[in-house]
């Protein structure tokens, strides 16, 4: 397996979350694929809209991970892209390769298919939270490319955003059993 380098990063967000679509997260010893994912850039439904605290990182950063809380309860793991403008790709949903019984501990459930369908619910399993957040990829969490090909990349508009609905920036392998269960915005 290769790991990503930072230039992998540094490229149009959009493109980033297409491409990161079968490459593997590592964390701690837990192995995922990445099944799904949504880009956010300067657009109104993105942190990144106006410069904040943060969204500080979207802007100042490549390469690093982005974490932040969404319903008071949730983390939401994400890598900053694209050195020349702001930019994210959120990882939704990944597929457990390696550590699945800590995973399921973690998540206190049986059935695999529901382990990382969901951002949340992949931080749980993959015990990310907010300590991660600033870092570079590379250091404690790592992406790989193994060779894997994607067959197909279905997208959509973005999940759980009221706005820029018309942007189809929410990438997944078509068909993996994997991928979050929700209700697409129209």
């Amino acid at each position: 397996m290769k790991e990503l380098s930072s230039s992998f990063f540094a490229r149009d967000t959009v493109t980033v979350a297409q491409e990161l679509l079968g490459k593997i997260i590592s964390v701690d010893g837990i192995q995922a694929r990445i099944v799904e994912t949504e880009a956010y850039g300067r657009d109104s439904a993105s942190h990144a809209y106006t410069r904040t605290e943060r969204s500080a990182l979207m802007y100042d950063t490549h390469g690093h991970v982005y974490v932040y809380l969404i319903y008071g309860m949730y983390w939401c793991l994400n890598f900053t892209c694209d050195k020349n403008e702001a930019g994210a790709v959120l990882i939704r949903a990944v597929e457990p390769l390696t550590g699945i019984e800590t995973m399921k501990k973690k998540r206190k459930t049986e059935n695999i298919a529901n382990l990382c369908s969901g951002p949340g619910k992949l931080c749980l399993a993959l015990g990310i939270d907010k300590k991660y957040n600033g870092l570079k990829i590379g250091k404690e969490i790592k992406v790989f490319d193994d060779g894997f090909k994607v067959s197909k990349i279905a997208t959509s508009s973005r999940i759980g955003i009221k706005d820029a609905l018309d942007l189809q920036w929410r990438f997944f392998i078509e068909g993996n059993g994997y991928i979050s269960k929700v209700k697409i915005n129209k």
